[in-house]
């Protein structure tokens, strides 16, 4: 199989999509402007509707607005420093977690990982819908985030999402205003389609 960093990338559509998630991004400048409690529901009640290894629905959110200033900080403080000097502006912090077993058996639900993946993608077409910006986040201090919120063992943080409306461009520095101007990219179907076997 071909290499895949020598297949092409480019940011137009190869087929229709919903708008929704062809406008989607991963925006860094954030506007301090609060979000309305309906608006904060609307977003889990859109990750509450995703499918789930046997119906678990596995994922589990603590979140919290700025004006929270405690908790806010909780969670703001567990992210790395590349991503705390963008993200703190961001008025609401979320984060988002699995339950690592079953509820009707106990054993481990090795796809929790992969449902919360579903739920936040989800909850990000619906923010993207109601004109905000989800930027999630790998870069994060598990075992200060265990800490800070009390995590308890039967559960594990596995990102961080910052979510606002979006700034401008300007409000950033230099080398992250880069690469929010960069133009998109996306490899293109023949990196990741197939339809045939691998080739021996």
């Amino acid at each position: 199989m071909q290499e895949i960093l020598s297949f092409p990338k480019n940011a137009q559509k190869e087929a229709p999509v919903l708008e929704e998630i062809y406008n989607r991004k991963s925006l860094r400048a954030y506007s301090t402007m609060p979000l309305a409690k309906e608006t904060i529901q609307s977003l889990f009640e859109a990750a509450r509707w995703a499918p789930s290894s046997s119906n678990e629905q596995p994922w589990v959110y603590i979140y919290a607005t700025a004006d929270q200033t405690e908790l806010y900080q909780k969670i703001a403080n567990t992210l790395v420093e590349a991503n705390h000097v963008w993200a703190k502006r961001a008025p609401l912090l979320v984060m988002a977690m699995i339950r690592t077993t079953f509820v009707r058996n106990g054993k481990p639900n090795v796809s929790a990982k992969y449902d919360l993946g579903a739920a936040n993608a989800f909850l990000s077409l619906q923010a993207t819908k109601l004109g905000l910006n989800v930027h999630q986040m790998g870069g994060f201090e598990k075992e200060k985030a265990i800490a800070n919120l009390n995590i308890p063992n039967t559960h594990e943080p596995v990102v961080v999402l910052a979510i606002g409306y979006p700034d401008s461009p300007e409000i950033l520095s230099d080398n992250l205003k880069e690469r929010e101007l960069a133009p998109r990219e996306r490899y293109t179907q023949e990196a990741f389609v197939m339809n045939q076997a691998f080739s021996v």
